[in-house]
């Protein structure tokens, strides 16, 4: 058997773990995706009306506000549900499993690729998840053609992967399971001071650079040009090149954390 036929059967394997894991161990990503699902009910049924006043400068229409704010939620539930990746790798790295994987004859990174794969798998479920629950309450993108749903899902999982090699990085990097939970709370929160609820030319002169020039607002604008036919510009390019770039950055990192001698 090639080398290549055995690194993608091993990484195959630790795939299946993780998501057996996951099926065993539900409660974690339940528990991420309560934090969009409950901004998605708040922002809609609480705050729906003044919000859709507020941006579009004349009378309430939740709806209107549903079809703004759905795409920036699933790009948020991306941004939690990679938490659960963050804080299994970090077990495995502090409960002694990836010292023992090291000592087994099989290809040396199955292990960080089952949990990227497994992580992107999971953010997509979950942004399918959410997305039924926008559905449900009344999120319609009846002008996107079939290319355009296409490239939202090409986006999404680009975006999922991007973060989720972040996220292993950070549980790599930590020193138990709750500092890898701690480590990658930023990504729920970058949502947060982004064009998601708000458009981002609202905000104060002063904070508005820091909603603008973040990976989340470029890919949330695009991903809603795709779905509503709203404006893209050059959101699109932008939020590839911070993909790719996010992408080098964790792959890095997590494979020198890896690699480094086991305390």
């Amino acid at each position: 058997m090639s080398s290549l036929a055995l690194a993608v059967r091993d990484s195959n394997t630790m795939l299946r773990r993780n998501l057996l894991h996951a099926w065993r161990y539900p409660s974690g990503t339940l528990n991420l995706l309560l934090t969009p699902i409950m901004m998605l009910l708040l922002f809609v049924y609480i705050f729906g009306d003044v919000m859709s006043a507020g941006i579009g400068g004349g009378g309430a229409d939740r709806s209107d506000y549903i079809a703004y704010i759905v795409p920036g939620l699933l790009l948020m539930t991306v941004g939690s549900t990679v938490i659960g990746a963050s804080v299994s790798v970090c077990v495995d790295m502090t409960q002694g499993l990836t010292a023992r994987f090291r000592t087994m004859a099989m290809y040396r990174g199955a292990l960080l690729v089952g949990h990227v794969v497994g992580g992107v798998l999971q953010c997509v479920m979950s942004v399918v998840l959410v997305g039924a629950v926008g559905a449900a309450m009344g999120f319609r993108s009846t002008d996107a053609t079939a290319l355009e749903w296409l490239a939202a899902f090409g986006l999404i999982t680009l975006f999922a992967l991007a973060l989720t090699w972040i996220a292993v990085g950070m549980g790599a990097a930590s020193p138990n399971p709750e500092a890898a939970g701690n480590m990658a709370m930023p990504l729920i929160l970058l949502p947060l001071i982004s064009s998601a609820f708000i458009p981002a030319d609202t905000m104060p002169g002063w904070f508005r650079p820091i909603a603008e020039y973040q990976p989340f607002t470029p890919a949330i604008e695009t991903l809603r040009g795709l779905l509503l036919g709203t404006e893209i510009g050059n959101n699109g390019w932008i939020a590839i090149a911070w993909c790719v770039a996010l992408i080098a950055l964790g792959y890095r990192w997590s494979t020198a954390q890896f690699n480094r001698d086991p305390k």
